[in-house]
């Protein structure tokens, strides 16, 4: 009998990532399920950078547009809802496609999340309220000042994932960077890891370009429907953030628009820094087509 396999493609956002799974998961006749924290809100689209509806088609995707930002959505919750649908594709393919950019997503699903201990509800509402009042600055100061291991590799445009961290250390008095043991739980398929990565310039290029198309794609009006839904902690996030504060009154819009490229290129670094720590995961040019499946076929026969 095969062996069962899920072929992970990681690496920074507006590498590639989406086509190359496409490719695979048709080369392979498979399906792919997306591990982007973002793409799982089906109120948020130009934003969040999903597969046009023309890519959707080209083969079956998973976890895109698939919960509400009214709903908390957690990685752990991920992790069990994931596992699951991959037990049940496993019966009838033996390989399987993953993608995403969202490393803690991809962790959970590769090696298991620890066991974190309980934390005080008091605490949350508090630091909750605390981002009501004084912003998502005060949040990250205070991250920074208590967990700086955390804080490097966090989603710093992800006050939900900060006031975790944060929750963890005024509860407990230990840190969540000292908890993340990375204890592996063994999982009962192969793991394969392809990283997409290319020169930082022509990525940061990439970057740009891709912002300047989601506004000419209507990323402005997108934001502007979501005003109702602001206080939601899905929308706390980068390309819909700066634009809240323009419709506020307090930026221009190219400002704005300029704010949405450098967050989206900090984001980028910091999840170039969290999968490079995967010594597993094998590094590629996007380009690099065949070189890619040449690999998965070797590491397919071991």
């Amino acid at each position: 009998m095969p062996q069962k396999t899920l072929v992970v493609v990681v690496g920074p956002t507006a590498i590639g990532k989406t086509a190359l799974a496409i490719q695979l998961a048709q080369l392979y006749q498979s399906e792919i399920i997306s591990a982007d924290s973002r793409q799982f809100f089906k109120e948020m689209h130009i934003g969040t950078a999903k597969p046009s509806a023309e890519e959707l088609a080209q083969a079956p995707h998973h976890f895109i547009n698939s919960h509400t930002v009214k709903t908390l959505f957690s990685t752990g919750d991920f992790e069990v809802e994931a596992l699951e649908l991959i037990s049940d594709l496993f019966k009838k393919q033996d390989i399987l496609i993953m993608v995403g950019g969202s490393g803690l997503y991809i962790d959970a699903i590769c090696n298991g999340l620890d066991d974190l201990p309980e934390i005080d509800l008091n605490i949350r509402e508090q630091l909750n309220k605390k981002l009501e009042d004084e912003g998502i600055e005060s949040i990250k100061n205070q991250l920074e000042e208590l967990d700086p291991e955390y804080y490097a590799k966090v989603d710093q445009a992800n006050p939900q994932r900060m006031i975790r961290g944060l929750e963890i250390v005024l509860s407990t008095g230990r840190k969540l960077s000292s908890l993340l043991t990375a204890n592996k739980k063994e999982r009962a398929f192969k793991i394969i890891k392809i990283g997409l990565n290319t020169d930082r310039a022509l990525l940061y290029q990439r970057i740009n370009h891709r912002v300047d198309l989601m506004m000419e794609a209507g990323l402005l009006a997108e934001v502007k429907s979501l005003l109702p839904l602001r206080q939601y902690n899905a929308l706390n996030t980068v390309g819909y953030s700066e634009l809240f504060n323009y419709l506020d009154g307090l930026t221009d819009l190219p400002s704005a628009v300029a704010m949405i490229k450098q967050n989206t290129r900090r984001f980028a670094k910091r999840q170039l820094t969290w999968f490079r720590r995967d010594k597993s995961t094998i590094w590629f040019e996007p380009n690099q087509i065949d070189e890619i499946t040449d690999y998965i076929e070797n590491e397919l026969k071991v």
